[in-house]
């Protein structure tokens, strides 16, 4: 099945936790329940190997082990966003083993190397691109410390089609959007509770980990974001805020926890997460994500 892609990205990128067994190993058919849910949901487009699917803690063989099984499990119901990064050579390596797959596109992770020049990070995308025979990318910023010229650069290369934006500056993200080709597709990279703000410069679509245990509730959110209706979307994230409010805890360190509690909660053990992510959540915080979920009916 043939996707357009550009509009898939202006939906919602659903962001899926990597499920672990009792051995600690990756146990991808943990995740079919989820990818059923999302996908029967109306969720626009998968993302696997992305910051909720805890890519820095996976080995490049488990990432790429993981793009395979959840490109099988969607199985052409919808467009496969593969998450790629750190060093050059093992982000080659994922890049054609997601190209291999069958993803639909590769989401470049910003190199986290202490030493990253604008010009390097040029040759490191190009790079990529090649081992990936020409996939379509998404450039995924965390840091816009390299200033939107360097921004504009990276937008101007060829096979780039947008940019997940991932820092709490709009008003950086609307100078880069004014400096770049308008084909580019700027979403926000921050999940729910930022979508508003930065729709309001120009973004279309956002980012979500709520996906793996409330995917009605991000859909519900984005159609009031494309129906302009602000007072209704930012109703709707308040109503889910107590779930990001527990993901943003110890430095964002329960970022992936809080999901992964939840989905034990709901019946999906998808598996602790690995360290330095905390684990588990604090009696506290635990009975905050109790009562979020017992509140909204979901469990």
């Amino acid at each position: 099945m043939t996707h357009d892609l550009d509009t898939a990205l202006t939906g919602i990128s659903g962001i899926l936790v990597t499920p672990y067994g009792e051995d600690g190993d990756i146990a991808p058919s943990k995740l079919e329940p989820i990818v059923t849910r999302v996908l029967d949901a109306g969720i626009h487009i998968p993302v696997v190997n992305g910051n909720t699917g805890e890519f820095y803690a996976l080995t490049t063989e488990e990432a790429c082990t993981m793009v395979r099984e959840v490109s099988t499990m969607v199985d052409g119901r919808a467009p496969v966003l593969a998450g790629v990064g750190r060093g050059l050579r093992d982000a080659c390596t994922l890049a054609k083993a997601s190209a291999d797959a069958g993803a639909t596109a590769l989401m470049i992770h910003q190199p986290p190397d202490p030493f990253v020049a604008p010009r390097g990070t040029v040759d490191y995308i190009k790079a990529i691109s090649d081992a990936s025979g020409g996939l379509p990318m998404m450039l995924y910023l965390r840091n816009d410390a390299i200033g939107t010229g360097a921004i504009a650069d990276l937008c101007a290369l060829p096979g780039v089609k947008g940019v997940k934006w991932a820092t709490p500056n709009p008003q950086k993200l609307a100078a880069a959007k004014a400096a770049c080709d308008p084909s580019i597709v700027w979403v926000g990279g921050l999940a729910e509770v930022w979508a508003p703000a930065f729709y309001a410069v120009g973004a279309r679509g956002f980012t979500s980990g709520l996906i793996n245990v409330w995917p009605e509730r991000s859909l519900a959110i984005h159609a009031a974001l494309e129906a302009s209706n602000y007072h209704k979307a930012n109703a709707l994230i308040a109503e889910m805020r107590a779930f990001e409010d527990i993901r943003a805890e110890e430095m964002n360190g329960t970022n992936v926890t809080g999901v992964k509690a939840a989905l034990q909660l709901l019946g999906n053990d998808c598996g602790p997460t690995r360290p330095p992510s905390a684990w588990p959540l604090t009696p506290d915080q635990q009975q905050k994500l109790e009562g979020f979920l017992t509140s909204n009916n979901l469990i």
